[in-house]
């Protein structure tokens, strides 16, 4: 078979030459147009005034710390005139904050429910105050439902491709500059509705909202990656993935290390190390099930270090995970520490071989506890945990609700 196609794109040399979004963009195409291949990315920073949009087929690698993509600051602007659901022309009061072939976020409330609705874009016409975009938004967007439009998008994405990878590159999310957007539908780096898909030695910094975030993906693979400084989750795999690999990667100060979603199952979550959470080192919840959480360092979490959430249905609670061989220290920045809480009622729950240790001071006045089992939770399996440093190894709320033999 003869060797793939292979191009470089760089500010200086390359096949491709410029330091933009639109030159990484034609690179991608290109090669995608040809059956697939490499972009290497050159050492430079190059300016994201949209995303860059994944083919499949397609792997894109950089040369480390030295290749940066930084996201341009955000504005925003409200919208003069109704878009309907089918239009593609959208007039908005502040045209200049746009620029053609570039990103654009149409938000604001349904007309016809109470939700928020978001939808991405690019701009590929301005003709005075009316911008014309690529795909029409299949949602409503009238100005009495406080519609309007901003220069916010993942700085990286894929919609529907398989058989994709992302290596050696930072990402910096310019959080500073840049206005909040939910995870669901961004972060340094997201996935929609994708397979097969590789991220490995990339870093994920200061974006105002996820690091890398994955929406109903199946087989993603995020290894040796470090996300750093995020707003909310450092990793997002989301509603619906399956079998997703999350190995050897660091999450250091995001809102959240490690979300698992909405019905995420048979996963492994193995060697990362997990610092300095706002909230929780791990969280995990609705229908995620048959998961293996192994051989993970948390530490220095705010809240708690492992979260079992919890559902008013007992169904939906995450079933059949296994959280083992983990160091889950210091945790907890309350009067009231809790190493690991399991809520709800989650069954065939497996903890093993987990040191659960706290090393501060003890003059400080803190309850520090290892494990916390919440009055709904069925049978937990135990194995041979550890605990050091701690006020309580095990608080059993579940001793306290059970009811009293007759005398």
């Amino acid at each position: 078979m003869p060797e793939p196609l292979e191009i470089s794109v760089g500010p200086r040399g390359g096949d491709f030459l410029g330091r933009d979004h639109r030159v990484l963009q034609a690179a991608v195409e290109y090669v995608a147009a040809r059956g697939g291949g490499t972009v290497r990315l050159l050492p430079g920073t190059y300016s994201m005034g949209n995303s860059l949009f994944l083919r499949s087929g397609v792997r894109v690698v950089g040369a480390g710390e030295k290749t940066v993509l930084l996201k341009s600051p955000s504005a925003a602007t409200r919208l003069v005139d109704d878009l309907d659901w089918y239009g593609r022309q959208v007039t908005v009061r502040d045209p200049s904050i746009f620029a053609v072939g570039g990103g654009i976020l149409l938000r604001g409330r349904c007309p016809h429910y109470e939700r928020n609705q978001c939808v991405k874009r690019t701009v590929i016409a301005i003709n005075g105050a009316t911008l014309t975009l690529d795909r029409q938004p299949r949602e409503n967007f009238w100005i009495d439902a406080q519609a309007e439009a901003a220069t916010l998008f993942p700085v990286i994405t894929g919609e529907g491709v398989r058989d994709v990878v992302i290596e050696d590159l930072v990402i910096d999310g310019n959080r500073d500059n840049n206005e909040r957007l939910d995870g669901n539908y961004a972060g340094c780096i997201f996935f929609q509705d994708c397979n097969q898909v590789t991220v490995r030695g990339v870093t994920a910094r200061e974006f105002n909202g996820d690091g890398i975030s994955w929406q109903v993906c199946d087989d993603v693979r995020i290894e040796d990656c470090a996300c750093l400084d995020n707003a909310d989750l450092g990793l997002h795999p989301g509603s619906g993935s399956q079998r997703p690999l999350i190995i050897n990667n660091t999450l250091i100060g995001n809102s959240i290390g490690l979300f698992f979603c909405w019905g995420v199952q048979h996963g492994l979550a193995r060697g990362n190390t997990i610092s300095d959470s706002r909230q929780y080192g791990l969280s995990i919840g609705h229908r995620d099930t048959d998961n293996l959480i192994q051989d993970n360092v948390i530490q220095r979490s705010g809240v708690h270090g492992v979260l079992f959430r919890e559902h008013p249905h007992a169904g939906r609670d995450p079933h059949r995970n296994v959280l083992e061989g983990n160091l889950i220290a210091d945790s907890g920045l309350r009067d009231e520490c809790v190493a690991i809480e399991i809520k709800g009622a989650p069954e065939g729950l497996i903890l093993r071989h987990n040191r659960i240790a706290d090393s501060r001071r003890k003059s400080v006045k803190r309850n520090r506890v290892g494990l916390r089992i919440n009055e709904r939770v069925p049978k937990v399996t135990l194995v041979d945990n550890s605990y050091e440093g701690l006020e309580q190894d095990v608080v059993d709320l579940r001793l306290a609700h059970r009811p009293r033999k007759a005398r």
